[in-house]
């Protein structure tokens, strides 16, 4: 077996590493309804909706459990507090919709059954009446969101660089609420 390796291309040739304009013509005219899903999709088309329809789950979960706890907040210090829940519930909406549409785009279906939200999602569904456990299950959910984004954004990678920016964007958010979360928990 020999153990030599290929030749890189020449990068200064493009030739030697983009497709002629006529084989990307030819292969644009096939499988028209795949849309922007062409041949060169470097991943398992189902197994991506997979991993997503994971994070759409925990993005509803989410979502359901900062409305509550947005409504059920009560004490002294309680309504700023409701009103960072709120904001985060539209922000993890927000994720949602957006993981949803990507889905589409990747022919799969977005997963909005009630029945298996819970059991796909990442983050739980904790109901809490007490303010600080209510802060403090959120920042938990948020830390589990974070570390599987970044999961995710390393299995997408340069394989599907769309998914992986999206998913980029949504972490960015995860951190922001997670610091703000800790703030409210921190000694004043």
């Amino acid at each position: 077996m020999s153990t030599m390796s290929q030749p890189r291309p020449d990068k200064t040739d493009p030739s030697q590493f983009l497709s002629s304009v006529s084989a990307l013509r030819k292969r644009a005219r096939k499988a028209l309804a795949d849309g922007a899903m062409t041949p060169d999709y470097g991943l398992d088309r189902e197994a991506a909706v997979q991993v997503l329809n994971a994070a759409l789950a925990t993005e509803l979960v989410c979502v359901l459990r900062y409305r509550r706890h947005h409504f059920m907040a009560k004490g002294l210090d309680a309504e700023p507090v409701a009103a960072e829940f709120l904001a985060h519930s539209n922000e993890e909406q927000d994720h949602a919709d957006r993981l949803a549409r990507r889905i589409v785009q990747l022919g799969g279906e977005p997963d909005f059954d009630p029945a298996h939200l819970t059991a796909h999602a990442h983050a739980e569904y904790v109901a809490c009446t007490k303010l600080e456990d209510m802060i403090r299950e959120n920042l938990v959910a948020e830390r589990i969101a974070i570390e599987s984004y970044r999961e995710m954004i390393r299995y997408f990678g340069d394989a599907d660089p769309t998914t992986r920016t999206l998913l980029e964007g949504i972490l960015a958010v995860e951190e922001s609420h997670a610091d703000e979360l800790a703030d409210l928990l921190a000694p004043a």
